[in-house]
C-alpha cells in the first residue's frame, strides 16, 4: 500500500466525531457538553507490540523502530491522532510486517500458529488461507473483515503462492500487507445510526470494543470482547460492564497501568538520557533500565495490587530493588535466589530514618531529570511543576547564561542553592525558578545518578523549602506536601481522561473532567477506581456527527474495511 492511500484511507476514517456527557454525570452534576472533534489514532509502538504478541504469541521478534511520538498535554497518547506516518516510517512498518508475518508463517511457527495444513505446500490453498486471514483479520483490525477485504487477501495470498511455488510464502506476503495496512496501524472509530436518539449516531461496537481494550489493556481486542461486540453487549449498561469488569480483574490490566504510567512520567526520555561514565560509574545501561522498573513495579503494586491511595506513591518508603539499583542506593539487598525473587528484583522498604520516601526520591526521576555531569533542582522541580502538577513552565529566555549554574566547581558558590541564588538576581530569570527551585533544591541530596549525598565541594546542602505555602526540610517533606496538594490528584484525573479519548480535553470538557475528580475523591483516590469510572461513562465513546458531513452509508463504513 503506498503511503498516499494510507494517508487517504486514514482521512476517511477520521470523521470528525464528538464527545457528549455521560448520563450518569449529567444526572449528578447536570452536565451538558458540547461535541468535541475527535480524530483518527495511530497505534504507539508499545500497542503494535502488545498486539503482536497477543495475536502470535510471545516468541516473535521485532526489527526496525518506531517514528517518534507528539507530545500533547505532557502525554503522546494524546498526541497520537495529530501525526501520520511518513515514507520512512512506513519503510519501517513494511520491513517489520513482512519479518512478522515471515516468523509466523515459518517451519518453527506455523504448526502453532496456521489453524490448517495446505492440500499441497507449493500451490496456492484458499480455503486454508480464508480460514487463517479470517481467524488473524478480526484481531488485527479489530472488527471481522468485511466480505470483500476477506477475499482481496485471500487473493493476494493465492497470487503470490502460485506465483513463487509456495503456499506458505503467499500467506506470508498477504499477511504482512495486512500488518502495514491504516485499518492495523490506526484506531479508527466506524459511526452507526444511534437507534435511541434521532438523527444521531454512535460508534458501533467493534469501534467501542477498541476504545475500551486499548484504554484497559494497551492492546487490541480479545475474542471475548470482539463477541460481545458483535452481540451488541456493549450498547447496554449491564453488557458494558460485565465486559469492564471482566477486563479489570485479567492480569492484563497491569500493562494498562504502566502504559498510562509511562506515558505520563515521560519515561520515552530514558532513551536519550546519558550520564557521565566517570562521574557516575554505577549508572550503567542495565541501572537505567532497572530504575524505571523500579518506579513501575511500585505503582502497580500500591496502586493496583494494594488498592492504595494514589497519594502513597508520594510518601512510600515501600518498593523494591535489584542489586544494580541497591549499590546506586546504598543498601543491602537479600539474595533474590534465597527471597524467590527469580527475576532478580526483591522489595525493599528504606527505614524512617532514610531521606528517601516517595517516587520522587527514586533514580527514575532524579536521574532523568538531570544532565549528564550534574544534578539540577531547576529541571526536577520543573518536572514537578508540569508531570506532577500539570502546571506549565515558561521555557527560559534565549539570551540568559547559565555558566554560574553549570560551575559546579565553583569556589564562591559551592552548593546549588548558592548558584541558584546568584543566577536569580537577574530579574529575567527569578520568576521562574520561584517555582521550579524550591522543590527541586529538597531534592539536592541526590547526585545527577541518585546516588545520596550531605554535601556538595565540602558544603552542607540545605534541602529545605515550601510548595504553594506548605514547608518543608527534606525530600520527604517535598513528598507529604505533593500528596496534600490538590493540584496532584486533579492532574492525574485530567491526564487519565485526556490518554482515555486521545487529545486535551475541551475547554468546554471541564464539567466532565470535573466529575470524574469529585468521583476520585469519593473513591479515595483508588486509580483502578477512575479507570472503571472512565471505562463505564457514556462520554469516553459517544460522538456526534458534524454538522457539515453526511451520515456514513454502507458504502463508506465498508471503504474503510478494505
Amino acid at each position: 500500500m503506498t503511503l498516499s492511500s494510507l494517508k487517504y484511507t486514514a482521512a476517511a476514517l477520521s470523521l470528525a466525531l464528538a464527545l457528549a456527557g455521560t448520563a450518569e454525570a449529567a444526572k449528578d452534576a447536570k452536565l451538558s457538553i458540547p461535541p468535541q472533534e475527535v480524530a483518527v489514532r495511530r497505534i504507539s509502538g508499545d500497542q503494535y507490540r502488545n498486539i503482536i504478541r497477543d495475536v502470535f504469541g510471545p516468541t516473535i521478534q521485532f526489527g526496525g523502530h518506531f517514528e517518534p511520538a507528539l507530545k500533547i498535554n505532557g502525554l503522546a497518547a494524546a498526541g497520537s491522532s495529530s501525526i501520520g506516518v511518513s515514507p520512512a516510517g512506513m519503510e519501517q512498518y513494511d520491513a517489520m510486517a513482512r519479518a512478522i508475518a515471515g516468523q509466523v508463517t515459518d517451519e518453527a511457527h506455523r504448526g502453532q500458529m496456521i489453524p490448517c495444513v495446505p492440500a499441497k505446500t507449493d500451490a496456492a490453498d484458499d480455503d486454508c488461507a480464508r480460514r487463517f486471514l479470517g481467524d488473524v483479520g478480526q484481531l488485527l483490525y479489530r472488527r471481522p473483515l468485511a466480505r470483500e477485504t476477506l477475499d482481496a487477501h485471500v487473493n493476494a495470498a493465492h497470487v503470490a503462492a502460485e506465483s513463487v511455488k509456495d503456499f506458505y510464502r503467499g500467506l506470508s506476503l498477504s499477511l504482512s500487507a495486512m500488518l502495514s495496512s491504516p485499518q492495523f496501524l490506526f484506531q479508527d472509530a466506524e459511526l452507526e445510526r444511534d437507534p435511541d436518539t434521532k438523527g444521531g449516531y454512535r460508534i458501533d461496537g467493534y469501534s467501542k470494543a477498541s476504545e475500551l481494550s486499548f484504554f484497559l489493556w494497551n492492546s487490541g481486542p480479545d475474542l471475548a470482547l470482539l463477541t460481545a461486540a458483535a452481540k451488541g453487549e456493549l450498547e447496554t449498561s449491564k453488557g458494558l460492564k460485565r465486559q469492564v469488569e471482566r477486563m479489570m480483574a485479567s492480569p492484563r490490566l497491569e500493562a494498562g497501568v504502566r502504559a498510562f504510567f509511562i506515558d505520563n512520567f515521560a519515561f520515552d526520555e530514558f532513551g536519550e538520557l546519558t550520564k557521565d561514565v566517570v562521574l557516575f560509574p554505577k549508572f550503567s545501561a542495565q541501572a537505567t533500565n532497572d530504575a524505571q522498573e523500579q518506579t513501575l513495579k511500585t505503582i502497580v503494586q500500591i496502586l493496583l495490587k494494594d488498592k492504595g491511595d494514589y497519594r502513597d506513591l508520594f510518601t512510600t518508603r515501600k518498593t523494591f530493588l535489584t542489586p544494580e539499583l541497591a549499590s546506586i542506593y546504598r543498601v543491602p539487598v537479600p539474595d533474590a535466589q534465597v527471597t524467590g525473587g527469580a527475576d532478580g528484583w526483591v522489595p525493599y522498604e528504606f527505614p524512617a530514618s532514610d531521606p528517601r520516601a516517595g517516587i520522587l526520591t527514586h533514580i527514575s526521576f532524579v536521574a532523568l531529570h538531570s544532565p549528564a555531569g550534574r544534578g539540577s533542582p531547576t529541571l526536577r522541580g520543573k518536572a514537578v511543576r508540569e508531570v506532577i502538577l500539570c502546571q506549565k513552565v515558561p521555557p527560559p529566555p534565549g539570551n540568559v547564561a547559565f555558566n554560574i549554574v553549570q560551575d559546579t566547581s565553583n569556589p564562591v558558590f559551592k552548593t546549588a542553592r548558592e548558584r541558584l541564588t546568584a543566577h536569580r538576581e537577574n530579574p529575567v530569570c527569578a520568576g521562574c525558578h520561584r517555582i521550579t527551585d524550591p522543590m527541586g533544591l529538597a531534592l539536592e541530596n541526590f547526585d545527577g545518578a541518585g546516588e545520596f549525598r550531605t554535601t556538595e565541594n565540602g558544603k552542607v546542602i540545605d534541602t529545605s523549602g515550601d510548595l504553594d505555602g506548605i514547608k518543608f526540610t527534606d525530600s520527604a517533606g517535598l513528598g507529604q506536601a505533593i500528596a496534600a496538594n490538590k493540584a496532584t490528584t486533579s492532574c492525574l484525573v485530567n491526564r487519565l481522561a485526556s490518554y482515555a479519548v486521545g487529545r486535551k480535553p475541551a475547554a468546554e470538557e471541564t464539567p466532565w473532567v470535573n466529575y470524574l475528580q469529585q468521583k476520585f475523591i469519593d473513591n479515595g483516590y483508588r486509580f483502578p477506581d477512575l479507570m472503571r469510572d472512565i471505562a463505564l461513562s457514556d462520554s469516553f465513546y459517544a460522538r456526534a456527527m458534524p454538522k457539515a458531513a453526511e451520515a456514513p452509508s454502507t458504502t463508506t463504513a465498508d471503504a474503510t474495511n478494505k
